[in-house]
């Protein structure tokens, strides 16, 4: 999530917890955002966050690794607030029916209504709390 804009830059959905599942969207995100070095990248403390091959590219891109203080979901505020928003919008109805459905359905809400609707009316909300008085 660019914390900027609100907007999900990069994600990745499989079956898995490889460290591809985090290395890939953000070395997509990096590609596409043309990220400025010094770019500030937070994450929690999940394994795929420490591996070689994830400390490379932020070296490579000169990135700076920001990690949550443990069980302290306030350091992440926004991408748990994007979560908890997902979940509560997605699965109200029920479950998906297999891996590829939830995939679909991901992308879906992501590209088609968070990223182009979805995200506005919250990120308004918030600034706008900020401003007043």
């Amino acid at each position: 999530m660019d914390l900027f804009t609100r907007r999900i830059v990069g994600w990745r959905m499989d079956d898995n917890m490889q460290d591809a599942l985090v290395i890939t969207p953000l070395r997509n995100a990096l590609r596409s955002r043309h990220a400025p070095a010094g770019l500030i990248v937070h994450s929690d403390r999940g394994g795929q966050y420490v591996s070689n091959e994830l400390r490379d590219l932020i070296r490579l891109w000169k990135i700076r690794p920001s990690m949550s203080r443990a069980d302290d979901p306030y350091d992440n505020a926004f991408a748990e607030s994007f979560w908890s928003r997902l979940k509560a919008e997605m699965l109200e109805e029920g479950a998906f029916l297999d891996v590829e459905d939830a995939k679909v359905e991901v992308f879906d809400y992501i590209e088609c209504y968070y990223n182009r609707q979805g995200r506005l009316s919250g990120a308004k909300a918030f600034v706008t709390g900020l401003q007043k008085p």
